[in-house]
């Protein structure tokens, strides 16, 4: 049988996987990768290492890799091969994706049985935006010297988030409890040892209720912080704000550039992660945190100046909110040290999979009700609680829905731009009707944001260094 090459586009594959596929009798027709067809049907591929080599492990992209499993199935510890590694190997076959194609590897291959019940699948070809179709027998052909089981986690099993806030303590407790020898009986808070709000959060935040506060005020708590100040007085400088003359002194922040809001912010974001350190470990072609915190909180910033004024939010809370998104991230890394590593491994191996998904799995709970749960444990405001518990369900419609789908659309546009983790988030139109934005100005505000990144580039360094100082 000779290959068949057909396209819908201009891309084709490198010679020598043609020829391989050709001398293998396996027929494909090269597709763009929004062709595919279900999820179900299209083949995820992960390359796992240990000391001994390597295994490649083909699943369909509706299923979760669990490396929990591999000992039992394969009598070995793997986990994901490494960038650098998977890069050298694949540019050796001028590819920039891992493809399910076992026939360029020299190691043992894996799959799922399931793949191989449905008529015609779709893998990854290796090249960006590209997938191979293939029908049933090209499919058993291409992994005829493979071998099949049944071993992969569907995705439809995982539960999902619970939809009442107070079940997050039980959730989190159970998970410690499941790692840990700990009792039952104690207080969450005790078993893993919160801090509690810093000094300097617990000031701003009594100025940010407080009707009479003004800048002066402020001033006075910033100056208390020899850290913070600084920090404030580097912002209002940096070339972002694009300030005109010399920063001389805080209340010259506060008050010509920056405004009293957005110091509220900063400093609550600054004095909560300086709580918890950023993890040593953390998983492969993700944004770095504070990265994504700044740029996600620049987008709903955008977003929400742009929305109908009978829809839109506090501004100051919204900003907020994008700088503790995924403060659940830190958090988990704190309760769970031993562990936090297995979450980083699953989350290179289904780079398929939502994170929260993946968590769901391995801990039973999610940084997402983490995060929530701390907020809550702060008395930090109602909406930064609903929000970064619900900033994942694009149809979530409860109480403070705005600012929860607010992050979720933010993630989502800078996800398409490569920012962040996980796979695409769809953008429903009744996401956007229920903020009264169109798509054209949401992607307006996140090409703005982008526009200046290297300017928010130097916030972020600002931020890490000060962080680690």
């Amino acid at each position: 049988m000779n290959t068949v090459a057909a396209t819908d586009g201009n891309a084709s594959l490198p010679q020598l996987i043609e020829k391989l596929l050709q001398q293998q009798g396996v027929s494909y027709r090269m597709r763009q990768q929004r062709h595919a067809g279900p999820a179900a049907q299209q083949i995820q591929a992960c390359l796992l290492s240990d000391n001994i080599g390597t295994v490649l492990i083909l699943i369909p992209k509706d299923h979760l890799l669990d490396l929990k499993r591999m000992p039992e199935l394969l009598g070995r510890e793997l986990e994901p091969m490494r960038d650098a590694q998977l890069s050298h190997i694949l540019a050796k076959h001028q590819l920039n994706q891992l493809p399910g194609l076992p026939i360029l590897f020299s190691s043992p291959c894996v799959y799922e049985q399931s793949l191989l019940e449905h008529p015609r699948l779709w893998l990854d070809s290796g090249l960006e935006g590209w997938c191979l179709e293939l029908e049933q027998a090209d499919a058993k052909a291409l992994v005829a010297k493979a071998s099949g089981a049944r071993f992969a986690v569907p995705l439809s099993s995982i539960a999902p988030l619970p939809s009442d806030p107070d079940q997050d303590h039980q959730d989190i407790h159970a998970a410690v409890q499941n790692f840990t020898a700990l009792r039952m009986r104690q207080r969450l808070e005790e078993t893993i040892e919160i801090p509690p709000l810093p000094e300097t959060a617990q000031k701003v935040m009594k100025l940010r209720v407080d009707p009479d506060a003004n800048i002066d005020d402020l001033t006075d708590v910033v100056e208390t912080d020899p850290s913070l100040a600084a920090q404030v007085i580097s912002w209002a400088a940096s070339p972002f704000y694009a300030a005109p003359g010399k920063i001389r002194s805080v209340e010259d922040a506060i008050g010509r550039v920056l405004g009293f809001d957005l110091v509220i912010n900063l400093a609550v974001g600054l004095a909560l992660g300086k709580t918890f350190n950023l993890p040593k470990d953390a998983p492969e072609r993700t944004t770095p945190y504070w990265e994504q915190a700044i740029y996600t909180a620049a987008v709903i910033e955008g977003l929400a100046k742009v929305m109908p004024r009978d829809k839109r939010p506090e501004l100051g809370l919204n900003y907020l909110c994008g700088l503790l998104h995924n403060f659940g991230y830190l958090v988990l890394a704190y309760i769970f040290p031993p562990y936090f590593k297995m979450i980083c491994r699953h989350l290179e191996a289904n780079p398929h999979v939502p994170p929260h998904q993946i968590e769901q799995h391995v801990l039973g709970v999610t940084r997402d009700q983490i995060g929530s749960w701390l907020m809550r444990y702060w008395d930090m405001p109602d909406e930064i609680a609903s929000a970064v518990r619900h900033q994942h369900e694009p149809d979530y419609r409860g109480d403070d829905h705005v600012y929860a789908n607010l992050i979720y659309l933010s993630l989502a546009l800078l996800r398409e731009r490569g920012i962040g983790g996980g796979p695409l988030m769809a953008i429903p139109e009744s996401l956007l009707e229920r903020l009264g934005l169109e798509r054209d100005q949401a992607t307006t505000v996140v090409e703005k944001v982008l526009d200046a990144r290297d300017a928010l580039r130097v916030l972020v360094n600002q931020y890490q260094h000060t962080w680690r100082s």
